[in-house]
């Protein structure tokens, strides 16, 4: 019990961008300049990661939500706007700068993930947010291999990986069934994909 929760906090959603964006830096966009690189981080993991927190401890020190899962679809629906709009703010704010324009990418498609999710829950349908971020990670630097011409199957092969440990243990911790974790996944990857071909 305690390994898949370990993995389901390492892995959580608002952990993955700052993730994406320091493995983008690493092996994709090392020409950018270093003091530049770590501003860009600390905006994404600022607003990403420290800013979701913040919005998860209010809704639930008010009651909105019960705990941190997050584990119904009505407590999902406001977060889920949320991150949807900071992240599109990010990727609009991003896709400016030329040198990394492409890292706006990963946010858009992020951004439209969410999107896909929450329209599904008028199916009642509750998508894994962990898989979907997985799924976009993956999606994001399956296209920077294409973009840059550069080998990334290591790096994607892992993540790969992940993803099934990772489903592995939301299914372990009964957060989802296998097919709100297939769609989660499935929506990642697509979503990066329709982002890259609608900004060509």
């Amino acid at each position: 019990m305690k390994f898949h929760k370990f993995i389901s906090t390492i892995l959580h959603p608002i952990v993955l961008p700052t993730l994406g964006v320091f493995i983008y830096f690493l092996f994709v966009s090392q020409s950018f300049e270093k003091r530049l690189q770590l501003i860009v981080l600390g905006l994404v993991f600022t607003l990403t990661y420290l800013l979701p927190l913040l919005m998860l401890l209010l809704l639930k020190k008010f009651r909105f939500i019960k705990d941190f899962q997050v584990s119904t679809i009505k407590e999902r629906r406001f977060p889920i706007i949320f991150m949807m709009l900071l992240l599109y703010f990010l990727g609009n704010s991003i896709i400016q700068i030329p040198t990394i324009r492409n890292l706006g990418i990963l946010f858009f498609g992020t951004s439209l993930s969410l999107t896909c999710i929450y329209v599904l829950f008028s199916l009642k349908l509750k998508s894994s947010l962990h898989l979907v971020s997985m799924g976009n990670m993956i999606g994001f630097f399956l296209i920077m291999t294409n973009i840059n011409s550069l080998s990334m199957l290591p790096i994607i092969i892992l993540l790969i990986l992940l993803s099934g440990i990772l489903a592995s243990s939301r299914m372990y911790l009964k957060a989802h069934t296998p097919i709100e974790l297939l769609i989660g996944f499935s929506l990642g990857i697509i979503c990066q994909f329709i982002v890259f071909i609608s900004l060509q």
